[in-house]
């Protein structure tokens, strides 16, 4: 089904408009592969028509399909080591500081959490390394993609997403699938019980409940232009407790945007 110039220009205005993501025009054969199957699904004649229906109030439920196509969903387990070498001594002076405020956990906030590796490689760090005072660690997680936050939720990763992580922490952390789960790990219980996962679209401001002491937002910027970079660094620098760390991706930088944080490393500042 023909892409027509002036209907890719529209779809990516939309996207931009509900996310964020800047679709320059190399990407049209990207869009048109993505939501083919969509339109396919739908028995839209045309990409046109399946514009105007999700662009209605009746629509809303497949405009938040559309998104979740179109964003990529690639990560694993302990992605960019050298930020949890960085948490090692981040984290038990924040636990501390925490515990003689007892009115709250110290919460993580995994923006963009994808299918949940982030999130729950906090949990087993902060496990490892925090001991009991890990039950004082609240980690939320976040991803405008309900297709993937479905799938993290289970907690289920094939055997190629675990290749960065110790026999001895597979051994404790994971439980090993049997059957037609062969080639499959698990996390276990007590790890998915620390992390909370909800939809959220980055683009809105974030609630009350997601002040946190410790933001990742890695690899996501790159998809945004420079206002829209400066807005969502802006909202994430509100949302950050005082003295809170920012972990943003090795391929990212606040160079050249308007911002409040102060520069600690590559890729990790601080409010």
């Amino acid at each position: 089904m023909e892409l027509k110039q002036a209907d890719f220009q529209k779809i990516s205005r939309l996207i931009y408009d509900q996310c964020g993501i800047s679709l320059h025009e190399g990407k049209k054969e990207l869009v048109k592969a993505r939501l083919g199957k969509r339109l396919q699904e739908g028995n839209f004649t045309s990409f046109s028509d399946y514009y105007r229906h999700i662009t209605t109030e009746a629509g809303q439920d497949e405009l938040i399909l559309m998104l979740d196509s179109i964003s990529t969903n690639l990560t694993y387990f302990f992605r960019e080591s050298a930020h949890f070498d960085k948490l090692q001594s981040i984290l038990p002076p924040l636990m501390e500081a925490r515990l003689l405020n007892r009115q709250r956990k110290l919460q993580i906030w995994s923006a963009a959490c994808s299918s949940g590796e982030e999130p729950y490689s906090l949990g087993i760090f902060a496990k490892e390394l925090l001991a009991e005072k890990a039950g004082f660690v609240s980690i939320l997680a976040t991803d405008i993609s309900t297709r993937v936050l479905k799938a993290a939720v289970q907690g289920i990763f094939p055997q190629d997403r675990m290749k960065n992580v110790p026999d001895p922490i597979l051994k404790k952390y994971f439980q090993y699938g049997s059957g037609k789960r062969a080639g499959f790990y698990r996390v276990k219980e007590d790890v998915r019980n620390m992390v909370r996962f909800k939809r959220f679209n980055l683009m809105t401001l974030p609630p009350a409940d997601f002040a946190s002491d410790i933001i990742f937002c890695r690899n996501v910027m790159i998809y945004f232009d420079k206002p829209t970079q400066e807005r969502l660094v802006d909202r994430l620098y509100k949302t950050l407790n005082g003295g809170g760390y920012f972990f943003i991706g090795h391929s990212e930088s606040l160079t050249g945007l308007k911002h409040s944080f102060k520069y600690i490393g590559p890729s990790i500042y601080q409010k």
